[in-house]
């Protein structure tokens, strides 16, 4: 969430006051269309006609959520594959590309068995059996075009190409003129009708790269994965979204395509496109192009549930390195009632300066360089957690963060906000809504994600109202209920040098 100072909040609600009335729930129902096609697919078209452009985005409702034990990463993985193009596109040959695929996954098949035997391995065989695999990527990739979908989708005008994975979803999106609708509508459909796994272990090796970039080498990075662990033993949250090292040097090209086959169907994906367009252009360029996905059945229902925590958890890591604190708690998904508690209780506590945290923390005792908290922690569809974290300042430990913080949670248990504090959480939101709708792109997400998290796009307006709805008392009794020892995990950096600096002065 945006950080918004106090002095400057003024101005920003006063510059969005002549835009208000055009951008509230009864305006945008004239201007959002809904419609599911007989596959199941759900697509939302939002009218916008400021300029001659048009943003998607397509939310498919799997991520890491659907990932077990061996597989973890591997929708993160589908999301690059998503890129490398269709049985048209990127490819000089597809039959004999088709048939060189095949001999791929034959030979790592045999290559991966072999490796992972525990028993009566035998060495040179694996490396007679890996040299074969990687002499069949290299006849594959003899009939690879590389980045020809991206290619063309600048080609053509578009801006934005990209996607993510996250526990919860997997998200693609980008922008086009307006005059540019078929071709989008063609390209984006042939890539779930038609996707190849093309280049993937090369891929993997992409993937693997960035996990020894972004967790492995970052201390923060190492600290989160710990953290997460800690805080779920049953559930997908206490995975890395990215993957455990070991699994993406062994699952598959044909696991990606399972994966694909299970989830990616019509019924678990929403399509959204906001801008210049009309809703019944839109409609049957859907119906003709995304309408050639089969019909399957939706996935059922994640089946496990993260039992009740009962008691505190603590993760430490010493390292050479700035010292970090953190703690979580378990909470509720984002479709229960105290959603909207739990979202003002965010705000209070860190939005911006004017923040409790910042203020207690950074400003007033300066043991923080920052410090703040969040809801839906790592991902809103399940329970989650609410978090605290800060970075100490030189001098400073992460106990000294712990004890500011508990200290900030009791205020919350025990005494009511003002009514000044309560007044800027509500007028905050308006403005964060408001931001929300400023441009097509973020405007198709949101709607997409409120409608597939939800079943109503309009879900995206009734936060607002729901915060209205927030009491004092609302706050102080979530919090009690809540921010208890037994439900807390905690993840800490200790720092090392801080250590050996402290050891030194005491002899």
């Amino acid at each position: 969430m945006r950080c918004v100072c106090l002095h400057r909040l003024v101005p920003l609600i006063l510059l969005f006051t002549s835009l208000a009335h055009a951008q509230d729930l009864a305006s945008f129902e004239k201007r959002v269309s809904k419609r599911v096609l007989p596959n199941g697919l759900t697509v939302l078209v939002c009218e916008r006609p400021e300029a001659p452009v048009f943003a998607f985005f397509t939310h498919v409702n799997v991520g890491a959520d659907r990932e077990v034990p061996g597989i973890t990463g591997l929708a993160h993985m589908f999301e690059h594959m998503a890129f490398k193009g269709t049985d048209k596109i990127g490819t000089t040959n597809y039959v004999a590309e088709k048939v060189a695929l095949a001999r791929v996954e034959r030979a790592y098949a045999a290559y991966d068995r072999e490796r992972r035997r525990d028993v009566g391995r035998d060495e040179k065989k694996v490396a007679a059996l890996e040299k074969a695999w990687r002499a069949a990527i290299a006849a594959a990739d003899k009939y690879v075009v590389k980045n020809e979908f991206a290619e063309i989708v600048e080609r053509e005008g578009g801006a934005g190409l990209n996607a993510f994975t996250s526990y919860d979803a997997t998200g693609y999106h980008y922008s086009l003129p307006s005059n540019r609708l078929e071709l989008w509508a063609y390209l984006e459909s042939e890539r779930f009708l038609h996707p190849v796994t093309r280049e993937f272990y090369k891929e993997r090796d992409v993937v693997l790269e960035e996990r020894r970039m972004r967790t492995d080498s970052s201390p923060v990075g190492r600290l989160m994965e710990q953290f997460l662990a800690a805080a779920y033993t049953a559930h997908a949250y206490g995975r890395p979204v990215v993957g455990w090292a070991s699994d993406l040097q062994s699952f598959s090209a044909t696991d990606a395509m399972d994966f694909y086959k299970r989830y990616y169907v019509p019924a678990n994906m929403v399509v959204t496109v906001v801008g210049d367009v009309r809703p019944a252009a839109v409609f049957g360029l859907v119906e003709k192009y995304f309408g050639r996905l089969p019909a399957r059945p939706k996935p059922e229902p994640l089946r496990t549930v993260e039992p009740p925590q009962n008691a505190e958890r603590t993760v430490t890591l010493r390292e050479q390195t700035q010292p970090w604190f953190i703690e979580g708690y378990h909470k509720p998904d984002a479709r229960h009632p105290d959603e909207a508690v739990y979202d003002a209780i965010q705000d209070l506590m860190s939005n911006g300066r004017v923040s409790r945290l910042h203020r207690a923390l950074v400003r007033d005792k300066k043991i923080a360089a920052f410090a703040g908290g969040f809801n839906d922690f790592p991902d809103p569809k399940y329970p989650n957690l609410f978090v605290f974290f800060a970075a100490p300042t030189p001098g400073h430990s992460p106990a000294e963060i712990e004890e500011a913080i508990h200290a900030e949670i009791e205020k919350l248990k025990n005494e009511d906000i003002t009514d000044e504090e309560l007044k800027m959480i509500r007028t905050r939101a308006k403005a964060n809504l408001l931001r929300q709708l400023a441009d097509n792109e973020g405007l198709a997400q949101q709607l997409g994600t409120m409608e597939a998290l939800f079943g109503d796009w309009r879900e995206l307006f009734k936060q607002v109202e729901n915060l209205d709805k927030v009491t004092k008392a609302d706050i102080r009794r979530v919090a009690a209920k809540t921010f208890v020892a037994s439900n807390r995990t905690v993840g800490k950096i200790e720092s090392l040098r801080a250590a050996a600096a402290s050891q030194e002065v005491k002899q």
